[in-house]
């Protein structure tokens, strides 16, 4: 596997740069609906987060190892600035990475998530995805079989099994599971800084989430003094899926206004 899986989506180089960052479980091809409204306007930069899709997997989960590989990244590609779109965790490692990169990152766009730690929201998945004995099963209707037992939802099931794949007839996850669970309170805690990021930045809430409450504006006017929010009405958590375009012409007017 790369360091750091990437795909550029551009018809021509001279437009300003955009990075999409997906959230726990994903890939790049979670945040298409969005992307395909933004090329018409960025150079789009589309990653795989560590432990995720097809880049490298690590030993332990770290908020800032994260943001260094994808620094490493964006300096490899000589990108001297870009804008940012981080969904969930993906926005976690966004704010992160706007933090501890202050030169590099020209806005800062988060999509329902805050800079603070969460509960465990994930336990019935982890059941779920260890409950699917990759060895034993031989389609990937099996293994929906199994992830049912403790994930109800059909479309989280779905979103899941988008990272299972058969490679010389052995099944695998695309994301690191065994690291996922094991640093899944590391991944879940809050974000930590020395001083805040400057810059503007955009926090968009889906209306029927849970991840981003008032009761975090404080931690998050102390961290990124100059933010804004935005919600988009009759949306869950997966916004960006739900509403591309609404999603696309909120983050445009946050930039170009």
């Amino acid at each position: 596997m790369t360091e750091i899986n990437y795909q550029i989506h551009s018809d021509t180089p001279d437009k300003p740069w955009i990075m999409l960052i997906h959230g726990l479980f994903g890939s790049s091809d979670n945040l298409s609906a969005l992307r395909r409204q933004l090329t018409d306007t960025f150079q789009v930069l589309s990653i795989d987060l560590p432990d995720h899709g097809k880049s490298a997997f690590t030993h332990a989960f770290n908020f800032s190892e994260y943001a260094q590989r994808i620094t490493d990244l964006i300096v490899s590609l000589k990108i001297k600035q870009l804008d940012i779109v981080g969904h969930s965790l993906g926005g976690k490692v966004a704010m992160q990475l706007a933090i501890n990169q202050h030169e590099l990152i020209s806005h800062l766009i988060v999509l329902d998530i805050a800079p603070v730690g969460y509960s465990a929201r994930h336990t019935n998945v982890f059941q779920g995805l260890n409950n699917v004995v990759l060895s034993d099963i031989t389609s990937r209707k099996q293994a929906d079989i199994a992830l049912s037992e403790y994930v109800l939802d059909v479309s989280t099931r779905q979103f899941l099994l988008k990272s299972l794949y058969n490679e010389n007839d052995t099944w695998k996850w695309r994301f690191n599971l065994e690291l996922l669970e094991k640093d899944y309170a590391k991944l879940s805690a809050a974000i930590e800084a020395v001083q805040p990021y400057l810059g503007k930045v955009l926090f968009i809430k889906g209306q029927n989430s849970d991840y981003l409450l008032p009761v975090h504006e404080k931690t998050v006017l102390k961290l990124f003094p100059d933010s804004r929010s935005k919600m988009v009405n009759n949306t869950g958590h997966w916004l960006h899926a739900e509403k591309p375009e609404l999603c696309a012409k909120i983050i445009l007017a946050f930039l170009f206004k």
